[in-house]
């Protein structure tokens, strides 16, 4: 009988030698004569334990890891095919510590399933929530999207609700759904790790979001940066429209929906809705003044839903479980799970789907395990390169929206990077001013010209120029950008340099 083995095809994995050791079992397996079939999955998330071999044994699946080219023979004399003992043996990887206390919703999928099959996605319950939303009709499911308390998962943290009932209340001919993959933020990929290992839950997402809209057209902005992505999503949108889940008649429903990918050009701007709106009907990404919302006249003017990747991927387990399931889970208005990526100086970093409400100290010593330097942690950024730096003084936080808030610093797209004692923090805090001055779309000049003068002034901190009077400038700059910028480029740009003035003030000191 032709043994199963799971090697994952996600970029992160490949990264660390995925595709050689794929070459390398392929190829031992030939010598030996071992019938054997490799399915290229998705990373289950557990980054420090890639390359992540799993293997389909009669007592179910088995894992190995991290495994080199240099293990494959070894795996083999070992009986790895049956899941016998080798020094590399995980057991049954969902077991593990790192993953057993996490409550996988969104990710339940990936690092399980044939990412371009959808006999398999259909047998881990794929499809359910569509089926249970054309059963149930257009305002109940957005009622079921409202009730559950999903918002936004890009880092804007809207209801998702909201916007969707907005859009089906407008009288229009033409309505869209586009999803927003253009993940540019430091620290974050759990949007790549979806579409990558599951990329059948983005589809289904919005096609349940077009059919409770009346939409019957889709876009996905996907960064330039993520061509694996890219193959992964123009094979499963080719598959779901060969299985009859896209198309003129979705799932029998009568109901209409074409979906296809827009690659973005590397602008972090148009992660911002409206730049990315700019950008997919071909023109530069820049910032549109709103009102008018997106939701009322978007793409090509009409209504439209613009979602990321995590939000929509989030919608088939609500459809198919219920708005109160979701709901269960999670604290206050932070309803739901969360996906959180665990990136920089970590000593296990990846992607933990846990409950809002966790202590940002247990990610980071009970599952990423302290820094990778073993050095104290002294400060992590959360929400990217925009989102403030948190000291080790406020590492008992709860990671939820209004708790993160309420000590100054964002959520956002649920990307955590860390940092040892040795960081330089005046030195990080100028390089917010930095990217924000690299990636402005130019149209307003509190980020066009305020990140320029902010660079200034921090040199000249940093040279031993007027010190004290150039903090107090670097504070009035922080201020009217924060308050004049059209955007949240130019308008969180100052968060990291005022909480590095606020928790670190001490390295604002001249450089000898």
């Amino acid at each position: 009988m032709s043994a199963t083995v799971y090697i994952p095809g996600d970029a992160g994995a490949q990264s660390v030698g995925a595709d050689e050791v794929a070459g390398a079992v392929r190829q031992e397996a030939a010598r030996l004569g071992e019938s054997l079939r490799i399915v290229r999955n998705g990373s289950r998330g557990a980054y420090w334990l890639e390359p992540l071999v799993e293997v389909e044994t009669d007592a179910g699946r088995r894992a190995y890891g991290p495994v080199t080219v240099a293990d494959v023979p070894g795996l083999f004399s070992a009986g790895f095919l049956r899941g016998c003992a080798h020094a590399l043996a995980l057991g049954d990887i969902a077991r593990h510590d790192w993953f057993a206390g996490q409550q996988r919703l969104t990710f339940s999928r990936v690092g399980i399933i044939d990412p371009a099959s959808v006999a398999d996605y259909l047998r881990h319950g794929g499809y359910q929530g569509l089926t249970q939303s054309i059963s149930a009709g257009a305002a109940a499911t957005v009622q079921a999207i409202t009730d559950s308390g999903l918002r936004g998962r890009g880092g804007a943290a809207f209801p998702t609700g909201i916007k969707w009932r907005t859009v089906l209340e407008q009288a229009a001919a033409q309505k869209y759904v586009t999803c927003n993959a253009d993940e540019g933020d430091s620290g974050t990929f759990a949007d790549r790790m979806l579409l990558e290992g599951d990329p059948l839950s983005l589809i289904e997402g919005m096609t349940i979001a077009a059919l409770a809209v009346g939409a019957t057209r889709g876009y996905i902005y996907l960064r330039v940066e993520y061509p694996h992505a890219l193959r992964a999503l123009n094979t499963a949108i080719a598959a779901a429209r060969q299985a009859g889940y896209l198309g003129p008649n979705v799932a029998g429903s009568g109901k209409s929906f074409e979906l296809e990918v827009r690659l973005g050009a590397g602008a972090y701007i148009c992660g911002e809705e409206t730049s990315m709106l700019e950008s997919l009907e071909g023109r530069r990404g820049e910032v549109r003044v709103r009102p008018p919302l997106p939701a009322i006249k978007g793409l090509f003017g009409q209504p439209t839903i613009v979602n990321n990747v995590v939000t929509l991927c989030s919608v088939p387990w609500i459809a198919a479980h219920g708005a109160r399931a979701y709901a269960d889970f999670g604290v206050g208005k932070s309803r739901g799970t969360l996906p959180i990526q665990l990136a920089g100086n970590i000593r296990r970093g990846g992607l933990i789907e846990r409950a809002f409400g966790l202590p940002l100290r247990e990610l980071l010593y009970d599952y990423g395990g302290g820094s990778a330097s073993g050095r104290p942690i002294r400060a992590v950024q959360i929400g990217g390169p925009l989102g403030a730096y948190v000291p080790a003084s406020q590492f008992d936080t709860l990671v939820d929206y209004e708790a993160l808030s309420s000590v100054g610093a964002l959520l956002g797209h649920g990307g955590i990077v860390v940092f040892d004692d040795s960081v330089d923090m005046a030195r990080m805090a100028r390089y917010a001013m930095e990217f924000c001055a690299l990636e402005s779309c130019g149209k307003c000049t509190p980020c066009r010209i305020g990140s320029v003068r902010g660079m200034e002034v921090i040199d000249r901190i940093l040279q031993g120029v007027d010190g004290e009077r150039n903090l107090r400038l670097l504070e009035d700059l922080c201020d009217t950008m924060v308050q004049g910028s059209l955007c949240g480029l130019g308008g969180m740009a100052p968060f990291p340099v005022q909480s590095a003035l606020k928790h670190f003030r001490e390295d604002f000191h001249a450089r000898r």
